[in-house]
């Protein structure tokens, strides 16, 4: 009988725990299991529900812009109180949701619409609130970049 293949405590190599039995273990639960998606995927999940939800009435339009996501924006301002956003930001009491950028960013040529996820969160009691706002959000901030109204970006639905 020999040792090869064990460490010196005779345990196999690669799956260390610490002395309690607490150390890294795997995976919680598989990826195809919705428990194991972090709530940043469900909130992308969100945005790309509600582009494509406009898919079929804004198809050409949408092929020329980007969207993305981010945690929080990045609020630079002068001093407290002293909030003077354009009219390229979609804000909720002087808290970014939004932003548009029209001429693209670096890298990226197409207009940008990029959504704060926290902000967001923060202003939505449950999920399926939260999936109303992102929409919302959404079809704001391309209302504002096609000149249109928000009516005509997403008409309601028929009673």
């Amino acid at each position: 009988m020999g040792t090869e293949g064990k460490s010196p405590a005779g345990r196999r190599p690669g799956r260390r725990r610490d002395r309690h039995g607490r150390g890294l273990r795997g995976m919680l639960a598989p990826r195809p299991v919705p428990l194991a998606h972090s709530r940043g995927d469900a909130f992308d999940a969100m945005v790309l529900h509600a582009v494509d939800h406009l898919q079929p009435r804004l198809a050409e339009q949408l092929a020329q812009v980007e969207f993305a996501v981010e945690d929080v924006p990045d609020v630079s301002h002068s001093g407290p109180g002293d909030f003077d956003f354009d009219e390229d930001i979609l804000d909720d009491n002087a808290v970014p949701l939004s932003r548009l950028y029209r001429n693209g960013v670096a890298g990226i040529p197409n207009p940008v619409i990029v959504v704060y996820r926290r902000p967001l969160e923060s202003r939505a009691a449950q999920s399926e609130d939260l999936a109303d706002l992102v929409h919302d959000v959404v079809v704001e901030q391309l209302a504002r970049l096609l000149g249109r109204s928000t009516e005509e970006i997403d008409p309601p639905a028929p009673e």
